[in-house]
């Protein structure tokens, strides 16, 4: 039986006394260190060249630098190995690394038994070793496995831990990533989860764990080299705010002068002691949490309260000192200037969009001009837990830019959290979907093209230019970069800019300026420019612009909103264009068509062309319109489209916008169910083979693909819908609709990593929040489930969805750029339940 926690007890537990061992005297003054830290969230890729160059920067340049790597996390000898040959590749001499003989347990990789290199950290040749040093890393693995090599029981330094502290001061570098993060603090997390941290569950020792769905949050005593809060890592990915925000409640004595900092994944946090700054480079960002104006715990208040959440972004810094943010100048303030107007749903679960956290308060609260706070949820399977209310205060402010193209990336500062205790209710409801509008959507008729020799690229929205995959595809098909003749078409955008920003990143890949032209197409007016483009209306018929359009063999259709597309291109009949006739003739001859986001919403007959997934499921259908706004949520409004895809549906911004619901109603009710159907994430493309009848996933996330052959739907109810969740390198086979993985990874059916109780899918503080991470984690990769569940509700009514594994269903993992975990899910079955909801 579960242990329950009431509020009062988890009150009492916040207020009890630190018991950890008090910070050693030398490493307590914080001005006499000269040396940098760069504290790296996890998952470090190899390419991540920003954190590499920074860290052997501040380690004396290439050539200069000397760096011993601590093996001591890690079960295998492998990660240190890595680094090191990383660390070679961007320009540091083999003869000036090191991998330092420092472990207390065997490496499972080696013949040798490290078991004996725990004697070496009072090794005093060593030890001056090390104190020449110019920087130190600590690979990842287990937290208190390094500590418990540099220390002895009573929490004493070696003579290796008071070199490195030396090195340190003196102006050395100290990095690590994952464990080696966690160790940076003073009060280092060992263990535990954001809904453990809630409850109020703490632990100083090290227990085994409970299988339970939640984790007690471990605290131990770290090294101490960050003085300036507590450090958390993997952060975004394990969703780990609820626990660090706790941790901080109980742990942090001067809330009033620290912070405490969250790390995503592939990010560093680098730390100027000399200055009192810390800056944010790599891929995610730094979440940062100040807990200073924190009510005390009652019965009525939970601990975590009027806590302070900004999220931190590369380029971005903080002072130390003053806890100050400065934001990167290229992003502008969203406060009085906020780009979207629409009421957010609640984050309950997968069917959010932007249900991560940062991009949900991005979108939904900071640059949203139509709300003041935003709720999400927290709990275990008997639906105890919690509500975290964000909001908007005087001091709240958002921070937009383009990144790596036209990214949208954002900073946030000074959020207001609060946690309040809750138990949801679920009842299944036939009735909840009363008023369910189906779609009067009329499916064109299938035209029979005959065979088609060119391929597609349909990239699921905010393309980066630095994806080279998916641009190299590109060209490739269009025949080379030297013999590439590219039309690109503006009509969804507003402007000009993102055409230009096409072709910019063409001619980076190597495309002559005189092989590229913006075509004439559209049926509105551009901002921007002198000309009225829509005019441009007229050219869909012109022979010169047929003419034009059959002199290409490449044509690119930009983002936007894709109704602009399909009216730019058919006639007011909806009969074809002779813009559009030019099209499918060099198509169908060997051209490639490819499109990002509106660009990739256009490929298949019928078209998404807006609405949310819960408001799908259980509302229905639109037949109006109102612009890009709807394209945030409301019923599915479909229109159209220009039928290039010949093999089923598509949808895109899949991960981001979470249209997983959206593109299975609109399937069934619409699409060809001996079809497969597809949701395309951002920055991946899905390559479509014509000829070999295949499709490949190219770029940086993934394809979910929907089988509804054996799904069965009543009032509601879906039953038996297949799911598959691909990634680079994976294929399907359009006749057979088969997979194939890419060969790096192997099978995890027989061979699961995990063996845990896993809670639902409750909103944006759920660990490995995305689709396919939830499924490879706590599903596929785990033999302690066969079954998990997410919710979607608002207003009392929702979906339950139960995930389960069958005799068909496999996983597949593999590493990917370092030792980034890598997973394919096939064959997950997905039945969905309308349900009523009650709240209390």
């Amino acid at each position: 039986m579960k242990k329950r926690f009431s509020l009062f007890a988890a009150a009492c537990l916040f207020a009890s006394t630190m018991s950890l061992p008090a910070a050693n005297a030398s490493q307590i003054a914080s001005n006499s260190i000269k040396g940098s830290l760069v504290i790296t969230g996890g998952s470090l890729g190899s390419s991540n060249a920003a954190v590499y160059q920074s860290f052997i920067k501040l380690a004396g340049g290439e050539n200069q630098a000397k760096i011993g790597i601590v093996p001591a996390a890690s079960g295998k000898l492998k990660s240190s190995k890595d680094f090191k040959s990383d660390l070679e590749k961007y320009g540091v001499k083999s003869e000036n690394i090191e991998v330092l003989p420092l472990s207390n347990h065997d490496f499972s990789d080696t013949d040798f038994d490290e078991l004996k290199w725990k004697n070496n950290v009072n090794n005093k040749e060593l030890a001056d070793q090390i104190k020449n040093f110019t920087a130190i890393w600590f690979v990842g693995g287990d937290q208190l496995r390094i500590t418990e090599t540099l220390t002895d029981k009573k929490g004493k330094n070696s003579s290796v831990l008071d070199a490195i502290w030396t090195m340190y001061k003196k102006g050395g570098v100290i990095g690590g990533t994952s464990a080696g993060a966690a160790i940076m603090s003073d009060v280092m997390i060992t263990g535990g989860d954001s809904l453990g941290g809630l409850k109020g569950e703490f632990t100083e020792k090290d227990e085994p764990l409970q299988n339970k769905e939640y984790e007690k949050v471990y605290i131990e005593k770290g090294l101490g080299f960050f003085h300036y809060g507590i450090v958390d890592q993997h952060f975004d990915e394990r969703a780990r705010l609820g626990r660090l925000a706790a941790a901080a409640v109980k742990y942090e004595k001067r809330k009033d002068l620290y912070n405490s900092y969250g790390i995503d994944e592939d990010t560093a946090l680098i730390v100027h002691n000399r200055e009192k700054k810390a800056e944010i480079v790599g891929r995610g960002g730094v979440t940062v949490i100040d807990t200073s104006k924190a009510k005390p715990a009652s019965k009525k208040v939970h601990p975590v309260n009027n806590v302070s959440v900004s999220f931190l972004s590369p380029g971005d810094q903080i002072n130390l000192q003053t806890k100050e943010m400065t934001i990167n100048p290229d992003k502008d303030a969203t406060k009085g200037n906020e780009y979207y107007e629409f009421k957010p749903l609640d984050a309950t679960g997968l069917l959010t969009p932007y249900g991560r956290l940062k991009p949900y308060l991005a979108y939904s609260l900071t640059d949203n001009s139509s709300t003041q706070s935003v709720k999400s949820y927290l709990y275990d399977s008997k639906g105890k837990g919690y509500a975290l209310t964000f909001s908007k205060t005087a001091s709240t402010n958002g921070y937009w830019g383009y990144q790596d193209g036209q990214k949208d990336d954002y900073s946030i500062t000074n959020v207001k959290l609060d946690a309040v205790p809750v138990s949801v209710k679920f009842k299944k409801d036939k009735t909840a979907f009363k008023n369910y509008k189906p779609s009067n959507f009329k499916v064109p008729d299938k035209v029979n093209r005959g065979d088609i020799s060119g391929n597609l690229v349909i990239a699921g929205g905010a393309l980066g230019s630095s994806n080279e995959a998916v641009y190299k595809k590109f060209l490739d098909l269009a025949g080379g970069n030297s013999k590439a003749k590219i039309g690109i078409i503006p009509a969804a955008s507003g402007s000009l800019s993102s055409s230009n920003a096409f072709k910019k990143d063409l001619i980076k890949y190597g495309v002559k300026e005189d092989q590229m032209k913006i075509l004439p197409i559209s049926s509105h007016d551009f901002k921007g420019t002198a000309e009225d483009e829509s005019k441009w209306e007229e050219n869909r018929n012109s022979d010169e612009t047929a003419a034009a359009i059959k002199e290409l063999n490449a044509i690119w259709f930009v983002g936007g909103d894709q109704t602009s597309i399909t009216e730019a291109l058919f006639n007011p009949d909806q009969t074809e264009s002779k813009a559009l006739s030019a099209i499918w003739d060099i198509y169908k001859k060997g051209a490639v068509l490819g499109g990002t986001s509106a660009g990739a919403a256009i490929m298949s007959d019928v078209m998404l062309a807006g609405g949310g997934s819960l408001d799908t499921l259980s509302k229905g259908f639109t037949d109006t319109y109102n612009g890009m706004e709807q394209q945030e949520g409301g019923p599915a409004y479909l229109e159209r489209g220009l039928g290039f895809f010949q093999n089923g549906i598509i949808d895109q911004h899949f991960d981001n916008k979470s249209r997983l619901g959206r593109l299975i109603a609109t399937a069934y009710d619409k699409g060809d169910r001996s079809q497969l159907s597809y949701g395309i994430d951002e920055d991946t493309a899905m390559v479509v083979n014509n000829k070999e009848q295949k499709v490949e996933v190219v770029g940086r996330a993934g394809l979910t693909v929907v089988d509804l052959s054996k799904a069965e739907k009543k009032k509601g109810h879906f039953k038996n819908i297949a799911i598959s969740a691909l990634a680079e390198g994976d294929s399907v086979d359009l006749k057979q609709k088969t997979f194939a993985i890419s060969p790096h990874k192997d099978s995890t059916k027989g061979y699961e990593y995990g063996d845990f109780k896993a809670a639902p899918h409750s909103g944006v503080l759920t660990p490995h929040g995305t689709l396919k991470n939830y499924l490879s984690y706590n599903l596929v990769d785990n033999s302690g489930e066969n079954i998990v569940k997410s919710y979607a509700f608002h207003q009392g009514k929702g979906v339950e969805l139960v995930f389960r594994k069958t005799e068909t269903t496999d996983g597949f993992w593999g590493y990917k750029d370092g030792g980034k975990d890598d997973y394919s899910v096939t064959n997950v079955v997905l039945d969905i339940h309308p349900v009523s909801v009650r709240l209390k």
